[in-house]
């Protein structure tokens, strides 16, 4: 994991191994922030979905008992996203480095499309 402090708050980053172990311990809420459309395509399953576009970080839990770390596509996103909820007062704060992109090329288990039917297949 990398970290940054960013004020008063600490920014994480967080490998694709990493953020698979805590959530298949569920230590963690992990937050999809890619459109609706690519979500609905392909995700990880499990993963609540915060678009970008709608992000209101006064709406997310308390990190009480899990920590927030949000992805995206690539993670451009989720890092964008990660630091408006530190700007917004949230203290710790992580996201996913490389996104789903790098989730799939690790070979992490998602929830994607059968092109023939257009029903949802687990991938792994």
């Amino acid at each position: 994991m990398k970290t940054e402090e960013v004020g008063a708050a600490l920014l994480e980053t967080w490998s694709v191994d990493e953020v698979a172990e805590a959530f298949d311990r569920n230590e963690i809420v992990l937050i999809d922030v890619r459109t609706p459309q690519e979500y609905m395509f392909e995700h990880i399953e499990g993963a609540l979905l915060m678009p970008m576009a709608f992000f209101k970080p006064e709406k997310l839990p308390g990190q009480g008992e899990k920590r927030i770390v949000f992805h995206c596509g690539s993670g451009v996103r989720s890092e964008k996203v990660a630091r408006a909820a530190i700007a917004a007062g949230l203290a710790r704060v992580a996201h996913m480095e490389g996104g789903f992109g790098a989730w799939k090329g690790n070979h992490k288990p998602y929830i994607g499309t059968n092109m023939a039917t257009g029903a949802p297949t687990p991938i792994s």
